[in-house]
This record gives C-alpha cells, structure tokens and sequence, in this order.
C-alpha cells in the first residue's frame, strides 16, 4: 500500500488536568519499522489507545490506512496488535486460538504462520491456561506476523522473550518490513528498536522531542573523540562542534563532537597523529539525554 499507512494530526488526549497526550501530530509511510519511544507516563499507551480506538481523542484524529482510526470496525481491517500483556481464552488451545484470530483478522498467511510456530518454538497443542507469560506473548506475535495486514501495532512485544526468541522477533519484523508491512513498535528495549527500526520518535511528557533515523538522532547528539598524537598538541579550542577538551598529558586528547566532523578534522590535520578513534553515543545513551536530568542522573 502506497502513502502513509499511519497518520495522527494535532493528537490530543485529556483527563481532567492532566494531558496525557499533547497536539501529537505524525506520519508513518508503508513499508517503515517505526520505534516508539518513552518513560513510563510518556503517553505511549494512550497514544495506542487511540490508534485502536479504545480512547476518543480529546482533540486531533488518528487514521489507519486513510480510515478514521474511531471507525473501529473498518480501521481494525488493516491492523494486527500485539500488547504489552497478553490473555487468551484459557481453555483453548494454542492452535485453537491461532485458527480463531485468522477467521476475525485481516487475512493469514497460513503457510507463513506454521513457519513462524516452528520458528517461535510454540507448542500450540496445550490449552493457553498452561502458557508461561512467554508463550502467550509467541502466540500474539505469530498471529500479527502472519496476518497481512498493513500496519501491525506493538506494544512491548518481547516481554517474556529469551535471547534466543528475540533474535526471531527481529527477523520476523524485518520480514514484515521486506512483505510492504508497516510495524509500530512502542519499546523500552533500546537495542530492539536500534536494530530493526527505520525511524524513532520520542515521546516526553506526551509530547514528541524528537523524530528521526537512528543515524540522523546520532548526529544530533556527541561522539565521543579520543585522539593519539606526537610532538605539539594541535590547536582544538577554538574549533566549531569540539567540546570537553581534556588533554591528559600522555599524548592524548578527548573531547565531545557534535555535528559533522569536518572542521576537526582539518585542525588535526596538521598534527602529527597516531591514532584517531570514535565512539558513536547509542541510542540508550541518546535516550537518557532526554530523560536524564528529570530522572536524577
């Protein structure tokens, strides 16, 4: 499906005083691994919330696939989700439970979804009241993966997952992604959304600070630049986007870098250097730029 398979405009959410999500406006195209991040009372839920239409927006709207995403019935067609915490029909089987979500989903892929069982080694003959909170979680993921729906919502959907189990969440999400799929990915599992997601955007205190590619919220944000040299120092203080600079006295510089690189470079370049290396903050690391101070680091 061509353009935009998400869209929110001016989002707003209220109770009472409280704004839990404020003018949330976002665009998410077909065939993007979208990360949704945030703290615990971001916003992110809510933000769900209203996507499924399980909550009215106070003001703004949300569509899914050009559908108001308030017209749960039609909306709900173009969509597989995934929560956070997972209740099945306790006395039904894996499969029972798969074969049910296929018959009311959007259209199942069942070749597909036996791979994925396999994959997601799931034993689908138990009833679900037997299903470790793991299990459970395989049992959503399969039936999103498999549908085919354009848009599939995730919230924290590898809670429960070993490593192993993680590693073919990954894969599947790229799948999606490689099928046309859509994916929303709301997580606090920072490494999860750097390795499969296309764009991020933050969220704090309801609203978003941030939206970008992982590369282009790197550049945003300081490397950290150690340099090894002989003889003279070179010359740094003065030089756009170096900040920090700490010279040990053992022939090595440090300094932050923010921005593109090219104006250190050419003060280095004169310098009789030996070893130049640089170290790219992670998305945690950019994470807790935005949260650190109100969390008390």
């Amino acid at each position: 499906m061509a353009g935009f398979v998400l869209r929110t405009h001016h989002l707003t959410k209220r109770y009472g005083r409280l704004t839990a999500v404020d003018d949330l406006t976002l665009d998410v195209p077909a065939g993007e691994v979208f990360g949704f991040l945030g703290p615990n009372g971001a916003g992110k839920s809510t933000t769900i919330r209203m996507l499924l239409g399980l909550a009215r927006p106070t003001a703004g709207h949300a569509s899914i696939a050009g559908v108001d995403a308030a017209d749960t019935a039609r909306a709900h067609r173009h969509l597989a989700y995934v929560p956070a915490d997972v209740a099945l029909w306790p006395r039904l089987t894996g499969a029972e439970i798969l074969h049910l979500l296929a018959a009311t989903g959007p259209g199942t892929d069942l070749g597909y979804r036996d791979e994925l069982i396999g994959r997601f080694e799931l034993d689908t003959s138990k009833p679900a009241r037997t299903y470790s909170t793991g299990n459970r979680q395989k049992i959503a993921l399969v039936a999103a993966f498999a549908t085919r729906a354009p848009l599939l919502i995730m919230d924290e959907p590898t809670s429960g997952l070993d490593p192993l189990m993680e590693r073919e969440f990954r894969t599947a999400v790229r799948e999606a992604r490689d099928r046309g799929q859509t994916v929303f990915l709301s997580s606090h599992q920072l490494a999860e959304v750097e390795a499969v997601c296309d764009r991020v955007g933050i969220l704090r205190a309801g609203r978003l600070v941030e939206v970008a590619s992982v590369p282009q919220l790197r550049a945003l944000h300081r490397a950290e630049v150690t340099v090894a040299y002989t003889g003279a120092a070179p010359a740094l203080d003065a030089v756009p986007g170096i900040d920090g600079l700490a010279d040990g006295g053992d022939g090595r510089l440090r300094f932050a870098l923010t921005g593109p690189p090219a104006p250190a470079l050419r003060a280095l370049a004169g310098a009789e250097v030996t070893a130049f290396t640089v170290r790219e903050p992670s998305l945690e690391e950019m994470f807790l730029d935005y949260y650190g101070a109100e969390q008390g680091r």
